[in-house]
């Protein structure tokens, strides 16, 4: 089966940990919009397809559909550790200010990136797997997914690294489940050259630029 590129993954977004996760097949998936529990892995991935397929379905503005995608990373992301990740050790030193600035601007970069990716008209299908599987990484969970647009196709695989914060879980990493590399590993690699440059000022500059790119798609 066809798996999921680094664009569909942001979804890619999103869509981006190593790990393969053989034997929980998508056998019987359970679709996006059923109800769940808080208190269940699948249950922010539920609440972020629920957005997206909003946003496909909507001929809203960019700004406007920006908003339904990052209220929809609020609610679904540990955006924290997921922009920790993608910077690396550096993220640590930050003053407050700096790591809050950082994060306004990754959430920006991420709901626009997500609108560019899922346009109206996609008509993307999303589907969730009922069973979860362990991770490596001590006490996470990996949730695979189904996107496809045709019943016929074979359509890509998503799968998502769950951490569970004080009982509500939280999306932690998108895994690229072709290569076994995670999106936030790879966009660390992204943004090790505009760190080491400029600084987070830099990379702020540069994730700006992108959610402008992305508004003009």
């Amino acid at each position: 089966m066809k798996r999921m590129s680094f664009r569909a993954g942001v979804l890619l977004s999103m869509s981006m940990a190593l790990l393969p996760v053989a034997g929980a097949g998508l056998s019987a998936p359970v679709a996006f919009a059923q109800s769940a529990s808080a208190a269940t892995p699948q249950a922010p991935i539920e609440a972020l397809y629920k957005a997206l397929d909003q946003i496909q379905h909507s001929h809203d503005s960019f700004a406007q559909r920006s908003q339904v995608a990052a209220t929809a990373i609020d609610q679904s992301y540990d955006l924290d550790t997921f922009v920790k990740t993608s910077v690396g050790l550096r993220y640590n030193s930050l003053a407050p200010d700096e790591k809050q600035k950082l994060l306004t601007a990754f959430r920006n970069y991420t709901a626009a990136r997500y609108v560019s990716n899922f346009k109206p008209g996609s008509d993307v299908r999303f589907t969730i797997a009922p069973t979860v599987t362990d991770s490596p990484v001590g006490g996470a969970k990996v949730v695979q997914t189904h996107l496809g647009t045709e019943e016929s196709m074979p359509g890509t695989e998503v799968d998502y690294l769950m951490q569970n914060e004080n009982g509500s879980w939280k999306i932690i990493d998108v895994l690229l489940t072709d290569t076994h590399i995670s999106q936030a590993g790879a966009q660390r690699s992204d943004f090790t050259s505009t760190l080491m440059s400029g600084g987070v000022p830099a990379l702020i500059s540069y994730l700006e630029r992108k959610v402008q790119s992305y508004s003009n798609d």
